[in-house]
């Protein structure tokens, strides 16, 4: 009788060999077919959208295949601009760590594709249960840039009063629940709020985020019960972008199936996404809109993807990953290829794209002077007195009592 072994899954390179992507089984453009919003969860067409890769762009740009959605140029602009305007923000307040300016930051290099188009698909009631790879979410919502700022230095005018982490924004005007550093809870969130809109008779709709790794907590499972028992109006993202800090995709089970294909076990129908597919993205999400819209319940959605910065500024992935992995991704990077895709159609060009680069450069330097102004790290904090506004509905005796105290 032979002993067991017991399997520990490896990533396909490590720091020092060469990236390798092989393995990825990835059908070209247009290849997936599209159900009907109202097919069954258990019909067989489902198995070809949660183990494929449903992508809509191709090598040139060109959008191909039945999920090619319906948008006109300017929206596709607009998403452009939002990408660009959260990598440009991104890199700028990455440089202020480094001087000192804040405590932390996290960059969602190469997912901006995701938040920028989900946004623009849901509407201005629904409301969407973050990770802190999103911020394009808001960028293509226009949130004010000077707010960010002011959070992630964490001064006198942090619109949250220095009570989350720099990157764990809140915008509820912007349909962006308070964010999380916990991200399983995100779901169980997003499907409690979805039913309770069920409840009310309402027709606002629930969006969540986690990342592949916390699909291995029961949080994740948990959600996926409810949302399938109570027909909950939420869409469920797993945005897999193979890295949980430094443990691969494959600890989370991807070696043995896609995370979308898990939705069958709940009798949800399953999407996996090229995550760096503008067009894809929206297009799926259109799709669970309108599920989701016709009282069919939930949906659930792997972008499939990749992290290319590094986890965190306490992060460095050289440790646990080629340095070059990043530049070997098959699938590219977003804003080129919605770049591209605009070019193919006549609405984009290089002279207006280095315009653009110029005018958002120009936009997040000015608003980091004036968070900059207001202070930064240490500098400037939001006052004492309104450390316990928003909290009660009125103040604690304890709490009169200490700011009697502070003589506040």
């Amino acid at each position: 009788m032979c002993p067991f072994d017991l399997h520990i899954p490896e990533p396909s390179a490590r720091p020092g060999d060469q990236p390798d992507f092989s393995h990825l089984v990835i059908p070209p453009p247009g290849a997936v077919p599209r159900p009907d919003p109202d097919a069954g969860a258990s019909s067989e067409i489902f198995r070809q959208t949660a183990h494929g890769v449903i992508r809509v762009l191709d090598d040139q740009g060109h959008a191909v295949g039945p999920w090619v959605p319906d948008i006109t140029p300017d929206q596709l602009r607009h998403g452009l601009r939002a990408m660009m305007l959260t990598r440009t923000f991104e890199d700028r307040m990455f440089r202020s760590h480094r001087q000192g300016k804040t405590s932390f930051f996290m960059k969602s290099t190469g997912e901006e594709a995701i938040g920028a188009a989900q946004s623009m698909v849901l509407g201005p009631r629904d409301m969407c249960f973050p990770t802190y790879r999103v911020l394009s979410w808001l960028t293509a919502r226009g949130y004010p840039l000077t707010d960010l700022v002011n959070q992630i230095f964490s001064n006198e005018k942090d619109p949250l009063k220095g009570r989350q982490l720099p990157i764990l924004y809140s915008a509820r005007d912007y349909g962006f629940y308070s964010l999380s550093g916990n991200l399983g809870s995100r779901f169980g969130h997003a499907v409690g709020w979805a039913m309770a809109s069920a409840y009310r008779k309402d027709d606002s709709l629930a969006l969540a985020y986690i990342g592949e790794g916390s699909t291995a907590e029961g949080d994740f499972h948990e959600a996926l019960t409810f949302a399938s028992v109570y027909h909950a109006p939420v869409i469920l993202c797993v945005t897999n972008n193979q890295w949980a800090i430094s443990s691969y995709a494959g600890i989370a089970g991807a070696d043995e199936a896609t995370f979308a294909a898990k939705a069958a076990g709940y009798g949800l129908p399953g999407l996996r996404v090229d995550g760096n597919d503008f067009l894809a993205v929206w297009a799926a999400t259109e799709w669970a809109v309108a599920r989701a819209r016709a009282n069919l319940g939930a949906t659930l959605i792997e972008f499939f993807t990749y992290r290319v910065a590094a986890h965190s500024t306490s992060d460095d992935p050289t440790r646990y990953r080629p340095a070059e992995e990043a530049l070997n991704w098959p699938l590219g990077d977003p804003i080129q290829r919605l770049k591209a895709h605009l070019s193919s159609l006549g609405e984009w060009d290089e002279a207006r794209h280095v315009q653009c680069e110029a005018e958002l450069t120009e936009t997040v330097r000015s608003a980091a002077k004036t968070g900059e102004a207001v202070g930064t790290l240490g500098k400037s904090k939001p006052p004492v007195s309104e450390m316990f506004e928003g909290v009660f509905e009125s103040p604690d005796w304890r709490v009169r009592e200490q700011r009697g105290e502070l003589g506040v």
